[in-house]
C-alpha cells in the first residue's frame, strides 16, 4: 500500500516534466522570436539616426564630413552605416530629399507670390545646408543617374509660369536665368566666412531672380 502510494506520487511528478519543458520551451521560443522580430525595427531606428546625423553634421561640416564622423554622430558603427548607404553620395541624396519636399510644397502654392516665396526658400535651403548644392554637383561629376536638376527645374518653371500670368514676376525672366541666379547665390554662400554674411550678401545681391539680359556685376564676398 504505501509502495503503492509512492509510486502514485511518483507518476504525476514524471509526467508533469515533459509540460514543464514544454512550457519553458515555449516561453524561450517566444523570446527568441520577440529578439528576432527587433531586427527590422533596429534597422529602422539605426537608419533614421544616420540620415538626422548626417543632415546636423552637413550642415555644420559641409559635404566631404567623414562618413565615420557620421556614424559616431548616430551612435553605430561605420559597418552599420554602409549597411544602409553605399557611399556618402547615396546617403547625402537621401537627406536632402526633404529639401525638394519643401520646394514642392511652396511651388505648388497657387498664391500669387509663390515663385518668390520659392525662390527665397531655395536661398534659405543654400545658406542652410550648401551641402544639398555640393551633393549635386558631386553626383553631376560622377555621372551618377540623380534627378535633381531635372525636379529643380520643373519646380522653377511650374512656379515661375503662374507667377508671369499673374503679372508678379518679370515676363522676360526664363528659367535659366533663375537657375544661374541661384547658381550664383551658391557662390556666395560657398564663399562667405559665415551663414550670417552669406545672408547680408544674398539679400544685397540676389533679393530675386536676375535676368540675363542685364548686365550681373561680379559678386564677391565682402565687396
Amino acid at each position: 500500500m504505501g509502495s503503492g502510494t509512492l509510486g502514485a506520487a511518483r507518476t504525476p511528478a514524471r509526467a508533469s516534466e515533459p509540460t514543464s519543458r514544454r512550457a519553458s520551451g515555449r516561453a524561450s521560443g517566444r523570446t527568441a522570436s520577440a529578439r528576432t522580430n527587433r531586427g527590422p525595427a533596429v534597422a529602422a531606428e539605426n537608419r533614421r539616426a544616420i540620415l538626422a546625423a548626417a543632415r546636423r553634421l552637413f550642415a555644420e561640416r559641409g559635404f566631404e564630413v567623414p562618413l565615420s564622423a557620421i556614424a559616431r554622430e548616430a551612435g553605430i558603427g561605420q559597418g552599420v552605416l554602409y549597411r544602409h548607404f553605399r557611399s556618402r553620395l547615396d546617403l547625402a541624396i537621401e537627406v536632402f530629399d526633404d529639401n525638394f519636399l519643401e520646394l514642392e510644397a511652396a511651388a505648388a502654392d497657387p498664391a500669387p507670390d509663390a515663385f518668390d516665396r520659392l525662390w527665397r526658400l531655395l536661398l534659405a535651403q543654400t545658406v542652410r545646408e550648401a551641402a544639398f548644392v555640393e551633393m549635386a554637383v558631386e553626383a553631376q561629376r560622377l555621372e551618377v543617374t540623380y534627378d535633381g536638376d531635372a525636379r529643380l527645374a520643373a519646380l522653377v518653371s511650374l512656379a515661375l509660369g503662374r507667377a508671369q500670368a499673374a503679372g508678379t514676376a518679370d515676363p522676360a525672366l526664363t528659367l535659366e536665368d533663375v537657375l544661374v541666379s541661384w547658381r550664383m547665390a551658391f557662390g556666395i554662400v560657398a564663399t562667405a566666412p559665415n551663414p550670417a554674411e552669406a545672408e547680408r550678401l544674398l539679400a544685397q545681391r540676389l533679393p530675386r531672380p536676375i535676368p540675363l539680359g542685364q548686365p550681373l556685376a561680379p559678386v564677391t564676398p565682402g565687396g
